[in-house]
């Protein structure tokens, strides 16, 4: 594992533990794209990424994302979503990306708050004891480009 995505191991074992038993509901590929439109737009961000199908040959991935596209399979639990748009929100159309890292943490916190209604302040000594830092100011890295 490379240094740039330290906190990847740690975040997934997080999720397990603390995200996933609030989230059971399963999100149908049919339904992803509006789910991610809307959840875009409620974020205040045009132009939402696309989703698309994941490859078959992916049996590793539950799903990723970039910038430009989410791939996802026919189906996928609503916390998985939350955690791809967090990664597209944190991502370039170039491929830059924060990884796992504070920024998207924070906009992942912010989207499990805001869709989940798990709040902030009973996620973060959780995350603090699985020694994962946290940006709470975090916003999409495509809105720093725009700033004066």
């Amino acid at each position: 594992m490379s240094g740039r995505d330290r906190q990847r191991a740690r975040v997934y074992a997080w999720e397990d533990r603390v995200v996933a038993p609030h989230a059971p509901d399963r999100i149908p590929f049919s339904a992803a794209q509006s789910m991610v439109d809307a959840i875009w737009a409620g974020m205040g961000l045009r132009w939402p990424p696309k989703v698309e199908r994941l490859p078959g040959q992916a049996s590793v991935r539950e799903a990723d994302a970039t910038r430009l596209r989410l791939r996802l399979p026919e189906a996928l639990p609503s916390w998985v979503l939350l955690h791809e748009l967090a990664h597209s929100m944190t991502s370039t159309a170039e491929g830059n990306t924060d990884g796992h890292g504070p920024r998207f943490m924070g906009l992942y916190l912010q989207l499990l708050e805001r869709y989940l209604r798990l709040p902030a302040t009973s996620l973060l000594p959780s995350l603090r004891e699985a020694r994962i830092e946290v940006d709470l100011t975090a916003r999409p890295v495509f809105l720093d480009a725009l700033a004066p």
